[in-house]
């Protein structure tokens, strides 16, 4: 269980977020002068150096997604400029991208990230430079919004690369896109002129996976364990009917991919502030346009999600290390090899199983967003105990073995596992299991908790992706 430190706060953090600005800086210019684009996009690194691996194109706008954010943590410009010409020069692919369900990865973290520095006045205010991005968004969600399967009942979700069956855990933090091309004044244009409504296949989807994707400790099955998460939903296209979990890179469809749990948790956190920002009027318009509402009020779309969210929190807390970092999944078949490893910090270095940073650096930032929503909105001693939870795993991705120090090694945060059950992680000799290594997803993640927790350090607003 996570050990939280009652004495940890944003502004104790200030050292440690000023030396991983140093180092991220040192690795994102590393990258930049050493990578051809010519090999496609960086993925994870094998011996420091990053690879590319052919799947899905996700992590590209991670990758220009970093210098952005380095400019917003540091205010050096060298970094926004890598950030916005590589945007402009090479993202428009991802905006029209119809075969994945990523747009809130890719072009949240470019266009939306330059989107929101140019409101909050970082960027010089800029009329077609504005409509660029917005535009950009636009398009995005509509087409985020077409890879859609319908269930009855009004349910329907995102489908995932995997086809129309496949609703995957990850896609709760790609709504991210959805909820700002619905910001933005967007609809998607369907058959015969059909507006489709991007806030309610956001509340759809939402939904969805609430149902099917997290486990609330009600009997659903002989492993519904309360805040477990299933990584895939698979259902029967031809009459909707739901069929089983799966999954793509945990252990089993009936224990817990520490990834996909993270993701749960900072999509539901990231939405409840974003719906709380939504006028009534709005989500009771959206509720309407689905087949069949499944709410009757914002006050019980945010009581949804909060639920879901808290569950996993608790099953996050409960499940993890006391340092905050996990292994990659909670019923990994070697972990009964570690003995008591929930009572002491994990171990990247184990002959069992590897750890994942990068679930720790996801799951880090939706603790602090739902510990902030909770001390605001009437339970502070939950806000307290999550949001305290998230400093303690922040200040542990900070500091060492997890802050990649080497000058030669191209990744910020260490010991990030990208495929376990494929293999593709890289195992250094003398090792047993993938330690080490970086990913693309896990450096951006770890930027974003660092700018969110420098903004709470110098006493600041944080950052909301929907602020544009």
């Amino acid at each position: 269980m996570i050990h939280i430190d009652p004495k940890l706060t944003p502004a104790s953090l200030k050292a440690p977020l000023a030396r991983f600005f140093k180092v991220s800086g040192e690795k994102i210019l590393l990258l930049d002068r050493v990578w051809d684009p010519a090999q496609g996009t960086p993925v994870f690194t094998v011996k420091g150096r990053y690879t590319a691996r052919g799947w899905t194109e996700w992590t590209q706008g991670f990758l220009y997604g970093n210098a952005i954010l380095q400019f917003e943590g540091t205010g050096d410009r060298r970094f926004l400029e890598m950030g916005r010409q590589n945007t402009v020069r090479r993202m428009a692919p991802h905006v029209s991208h119809t075969g994945v369900h990523d747009h809130g990865f890719n072009n949240v973290s470019t266009y939306g990230n330059l989107l929101r520095l140019m409101k909050e006045k970082r960027l010089p205010a800029n009329p077609w430079e504005k409509a660029f991005y917005e535009m950009a968004l636009k398009a995005s969600s509509a087409v985020q919004a077409a890879r859609f399967t319908e269930l009855p009942g009004g349910l329907g979700y995102i489908r995932s690369f995997n086809g129309p069956h496949s609703l995957f855990a990850d896609t709760i933090r790609s709504l991210r896109v959805l909820a700002l091309g619905h910001r933005l004044g967007h609809v998607l244009m369907g058959e015969r002129d059909r507006k489709i409504n991007l806030l309610a296949r956001l509340l759809q989807h939402a939904e969805t996976t609430a149902r099917f994707n997290v486990y609330f400790g009600k009997g659903r099955d002989a492993y519904d364990v309360r805040g477990r998460v299933a990584h895939e939903s698979i259902f029967n296209v031809e009459d909707g009917a739901y069929r089983c979990p799966s999954t793509q890179q945990g252990y089993t469809p009936f224990s817990t991919w520490t990834r996909g749990l993270a993701w749960i948790l900072l999509g539901y956190a990231e939405e409840i502030e974003f719906i709380k920002t939504v006028p009534e009027a709005e989500i009771l318009a959206a509720l309407a346009a689905s087949p069949k509402p499944l709410f009757r009020s914002k006050k019980e779309v945010v009581a949804r999600f909060e639920a879901a969210a808290r569950a996993v929190a608790d099953f996050t807390l409960e499940q993890t290390p006391v340092c905050g970092v996990p292994y990659w999944d909670t019923g990994a078949p070697n972990l009964h090899k570690l003995g008591a490893y929930l009572s002491r910090p994990a171990d990247p270095f184990n002959e069992h199983e590897p750890v994942d940073s990068s679930a720790a650096a996801i799951s880090a930032q939706g603790l602090l967003r739902l510990g902030r929503h909770l001390m605001k909105s009437g339970d502070p001693k939950a806000g307290a105990r999550y949001f305290g939870a998230g400093l303690t795993t922040a200040r542990t991705l900070l500091g060492e073995p997890y802050l990649s120090i080497a000058k030669d090694h191209q990744g910020m945060l260490l010991h990030s596992v990208y495929h376990r059950p494929n293999g593709w992680d890289w195992i250094p000799p003398g090792q047993k299991v993938p330690c080490g290594e970086s990913s693309l997803w896990g450096d951006y993640h770890a930027m974003e908790l660092a700018v969110y927790l420098k903004r709470l350090s110098e006493g600041k607003p944080e950052p909301f992706f929907y602020n544009i």
